[in-house]
């Protein structure tokens, strides 16, 4: 195995996000330790699986519209490198928010075979947020009451 095969695989093992990666047809081919830790799936319940064990049901149709679309023109709307937030769901069937960024996989002629996603956590930073903002227009609304 050559030294950049090496160093892939060794940042997808070690890496803190999800790295999940899945066929043409949505089927998942790769789910290291991050994803494991994220969704609560092992390596061995999520490989061969359909991506809808993460995506909400109600996002299903969306999700599956968009994917076709994306195997079938190999273009996102989305872009690559951008950085996208979407809910998840956790195998306990918790929902979660993740940020998370495509890569688009091509055979030798360009046709799409595939795609990466990196995937974090963001939920408690999301909730976080959340929080910071009602305080803020808590704060506003109480300080043009006195005015």
């Amino acid at each position: 195995m050559d030294q950049a095969r090496l160093v892939a695989d060794a940042i997808v093992a070690a890496a803190a996000d999800a790295v999940v990666a899945s066929d043409s047809e949505g089927i998942i081919r790769i789910w290291n330790p991050g994803a494991e830790r994220i969704f609560g799936y092992s390596q061995n319940e999520a490989i061969g699986q359909s991506l809808d064990i993460i995506t909400p049901e109600r996002l299903r149709k969306r999700h599956w519209d968009g994917y076709h679309k994306t195997m079938a023109t190999g273009q996102s709307r989305y872009g690559e490198g951008a950085l996208l937030s979407v809910p998840g769901i956790r195998k306990d069937g918790r929902q979660i928010s993740l940020e998370f960024t495509i890569v688009p996989l091509k055979d030798d002629q360009g046709k799409m075979t595939g795609m990466v996603a990196v995937m974090r956590d963001v939920t408690v930073r999301f909730a976080e947020l959340k929080a910071l903002r009602e305080r803020l227009a808590q704060a506003e609304a109480s300080q043009s009451g006195q005015s």
